[in-house]
């Protein structure tokens, strides 16, 4: 809780923030083009070309997903002044430390919209805003690296939850005997890939091993791809002649359906050797799509890194899946700590960063990224 000596100091560092934000957001030219581009949507004929009136009603909301939470940010803001306000002109008692307690979680509240606003406004890449593919692979660690990839899907699981986006399983394959060794799933939702291309790389967890009966400390490794989804299916053109198509029958408990029907789809992109799965749908043709939109997505990566010279970074800043190659470590013992290698953000809280506390982590990245990725130093030796 924020102490009443603080509130009038906290309050004008957020109202200098946002008075920078309105000006880097370009917040006024915003609004007007916003306006220019809802009243065309109300001329007749509007919608005799699709297309157009698609793009139209995107730029629109495109604009509207930054002016709308920097308005209820400034009304927030506004409430926090005004019963900051009441409560200096309260007498000593009672209701002024009503006031002032409802003046300090009302600027909280604040303060926390302002961080999630600038880490928005930090998104600009050409896809930030589109949906985003992920797929996590064990690595070295054998069966802990597989229950550590079920630990890091539900890790994402609770932080979709916690963003407002929707995640859809599209495939996995068990371990021998626990976990997954590898998934794959849709996450769809505003600048979902903005936010999660953070999370791309090598994933590293130590901890006394559940599977090991002399309770012995173990390292496991699992690495976490992310690749865009492209709203255009003619941004990546795909030759039939260079896919391999082989279907195979789901696996599962059984059922009516499952074990039964040759529905899953394996796709191989002979020329990059890019192969993708999907047995999430009943129906071969849902299955194929769906991977074909992941293959896409893949591809276009693919052919982006190769534009940068570096082909490397198809599996992002992470190399292979072991020690030495990772972005971030979580440490369960002999002490707890989860921290970045690359931005050095670090918090004690483990379990939080767990259950799904990523925004932290996220922010930082995109912070760091916007600086232009400076060396951290100490970053790449932290203990175990």
């Amino acid at each position: 809780m924020i102490a009443p000596e603080e509130l009038p100091a906290r309050l004008q560092t957020v109202r200098d923030g946002l008075a920078e934000m309105r000006r880097y957001l370009d917040i006024d030219s915003k609004r007007a083009a916003a306006a220019e581009l809802e009243e065309k949507t109300s001329l007749p004929g509007f919608w005799d070309d699709p297309k157009a009136a698609q793009e139209t009603i995107a730029a629109a909301n495109a604009h509207k997903a930054i002016l709308k939470p920097y308005d209820e940010l400034v009304s927030r803001l506004e409430d926090a002044s005004a019963m900051a306000e009441l409560a200096e002109a309260e007498s000593e008692g009672p209701a002024r430390d009503e006031a002032l307690a409802e003046a300090a979680g009302m600027l909280e509240s604040a303060e926390e919209a302002f961080e999630s606003l600038r880490t928005q406004s930090l998104l600009s890449g050409p896809l930030d805003r589109c949906n985003a593919f992920l797929t996590l692979h064990a690595g070295a660690g054998g069966t802990e690296a597989c229950d550590w990839v079920t630990m890091l899907l539900r890790m994402y699981t609770r932080y979709c939850e916690r963003a407002g986006f929707t995640l859809e399983m599209m495939d996995e394959t068990p371990g021998d005997e626990a976990g997954l060794v590898t998934c794959t799933f849709a996450v769809r939702g505003p600048n979902a890939y903005g936010l999660l291309k953070a999370e791309r790389g090598v994933h590293r967890l130590v901890r006394i091993s559940p599977f090991d009966s002399n309770a012995r400390r173990h390292t496991s490794f699992a690495s976490l791809d992310v690749v865009a989804e492209l709203e255009d299916e003619t941004t990546v053109e795909i030759k039939p002649e260079d896919l391999e198509i082989d279907t195979y029958r789901s696996g599962g408990a059984g059922g009516q359906h499952v074990n039964k029907t040759d529905s899953a789809i394996r796709i191989r992109h002979v020329p990059t050797g890019i192969v993708v799965t999907c047995d999430a749908e009943r129906s071969q043709f849902a299955n194929r799509k769906k991977a074909m939109a992941v293959l896409r997505a893949k591809l276009y990566e693919y052919e982006e890194d190769k534009k940068r010279a570096a082909l490397e970074r198809f599996y992002g800043e992470k190399g292979s899946i072991s020690w030495g190659n990772q972005i971030r470590s979580y440490v369960l013992q002999p002490y707890t700590m989860a921290k970045d290698l690359r931005t050095g953000h670090e918090t004690g809280n483990v379990q939080a960063v767990l259950d799904g506390d990523l925004a932290p982590f996220i922010a930082a990245w995109l912070k760091w990224k916007s600086a232009g990725s400076p060396k951290i130093k100490g970053a790449a030796a932290d203990a175990d």
